[in-house]
């Protein structure tokens, strides 16, 4: 049966659920809800083409400008934000590595929180439903194709007629629905798949952007890259890649417009079932990713392009006024920010630091560890607001004053104007990193 006349039905049956459920209020449990929106590949300097969510979250919460991926590929970057770890804390450091670890869905769901996932989980998980989530509509491997998607909604998999961004835009808002009649708080991850490759745009958004101007900050096709490690030594790309390159960028903006709509219809939900202020909504990208920077379309990096995503946090109780938050913030800090603002102690274990505790204005982070791993070489590095300092296992290093430097055109590495602040991040680097000896072959 298509998938819009069996969702029809459920919701009309959530919806007077809802209704016959309003006279049993939360009376003893006024935790927050939580809604972590989580996009896929999403470089930050792109929300200009996502007006609703922009309207809807960004303007009325806080904006962190410094909001960054530890480790910039889907599966590490989604065990990191799960867990608040590092990824050679939770050992998942490339796509077929699984997750062992409890993460804070677990901790919710035993605590009392009605869960739910929507859209994509660890590239690792075949898409079967996990028993921490009370809510599951999920797909293969984190890998779904854009029309017509094959889905695994709560123990069933079936095709679906439609578009990926709209079916589980669906799926989230009859989640939320569900979840507002029950007399507990809930939590719900809702993880598309835009705008990660092949980024196929809904139909009504193909033609649009017919005139995109073509994208050529200075560092694209960078010139002379002698100055970076050996991984990045490509011939310059030619005619027909960047042809391809720059189709690319246009169908990952217009995959962000369907993904945008999906957005304002949950947004609507959560004002419709009165919970929306009552909703800690954070939105953020697993990673970003390179348009010809540097001659590269890649994200397992640490160059800003792909570690660097659009962050947003909406919760009135917290943040009664939209502001911009410009110091340092990652998706590590997801997880104990829920734990906290939840009421469950925060583990030991977590790297991450409460974003309650910054946006209550106490003391902050100076630098966040980026690492990866093949097939771009180990690397690992401290990034500041202002200077990124990285060792690529094997090779040289790199540094980069972000402010004089923004674009990571000049290694600074051997400046002598930077000695005594290489040394210093050289140092913290050395206290955070995973040790040589522990980390596996490649």
């Amino acid at each position: 049966m298509p998938f819009r006349a069996r969702f029809l039905p459920a919701a009309l049956a959530a919806l007077i659920l809802f209704s016959a459920c309003q006279a049993l209020p939360r009376l003893n449990d006024r935790r927050p809800n939580f809604v972590i929106i989580l996009s896929d590949d999403q470089r930050f300097d792109t929300m200009q083409y996502m007006p609703e969510t922009q309207a809807r979250i960004f303007d009325q919460g806080v904006t962190f400008t410094h909001g960054y991926i530890t480790t910039p590929l889907c599966c590490p970057s989604r065990a990191s934000l799960l867990t608040g770890q590092y990824a050679h804390h939770t050992g998942v450091r490339v796509n077929t590595d699984p997750l062992k670890q409890k993460t804070f869905v677990d901790a919710l769901h035993r605590s009392g929180y009605y869960t739910g996932l929507v859209g994509k989980y660890l590239n690792s998980w075949d898409g079967e439903v996990r028993p921490e989530f009370d809510y599951w509509v999920s797909f293969f491997r984190g890998e779904s194709r854009y029309f017509d998607p094959y889905l695994n909604v709560n123990g069933d998999w079936s095709d679906h007629s439609g578009y990926i961004s709209t079916l589980l835009g669906d799926y989230a808002v009859d989640f939320i629905w569900q979840a507002a009649a029950k007399p507990r708080p809930f939590l719900l991850l809702m993880a598309a798949n835009a705008p990660h490759q092949p980024a196929d745009p809904d139909v009504p958004d193909q033609d649009l952007l017919a005139d995109l101007a073509p994208w050529r900050p200075p560092s694209y096709n960078e010139a002379d890259v002698a100055d970076k490690p050996v991984w990045l030594q490509d011939d310059l790309m030619d005619a027909p890649l960047i042809k391809r390159v720059d189709n690319f960028r246009r169908k990952q903006i217009l995959s962000l417009f369907s993904l945008d709509r999906s957005i304002a219809q949950v947004m609507q939900a959560l004002q419709d079932t009165g919970e929306l202020d009552n909703t800690v909504v954070i939105y953020l990208s697993d990673n970003g990713m390179l348009w010809g920077e540097h001659r590269e379309l890649s994200k397992n990096s640490y160059y800003e392009e792909a570690v660097k995503v659009p962050f947003a946090l909406r919760y009135p109780p917290l943040v009664p006024q939209p502001f911009i938050e410009p110091r340092l913030v990652a998706n590590i800090d997801i997880c104990p920010t829920i734990y906290e603002l939840a009421g469950i102690p925060i583990p030991a274990k977590v790297d991450g630091l409460s974003l309650a505790e910054l946006l209550q204005g106490g003391p902050w982070r100076e630098g966040l560890l980026i690492e990866g791993w093949p097939p771009r070489g180990i690397y690992s590095g401290i990034h500041t607001e202002q200077y990124l300092y990285v060792e690529t296992r094997d090779d040289r290093a790199e540094f980069y004053d972000l402010e004089k430097d923004p674009f990571q055109l000049q290694n600074a590495i051997d400046d002598p104007a930077y000695r005594d602040i290489i040394a210093r991040l050289k140092a913290q680097l050395e206290s955070v990193r995973e040790p040589a000896e522990a980390a596996p072959p490649p």
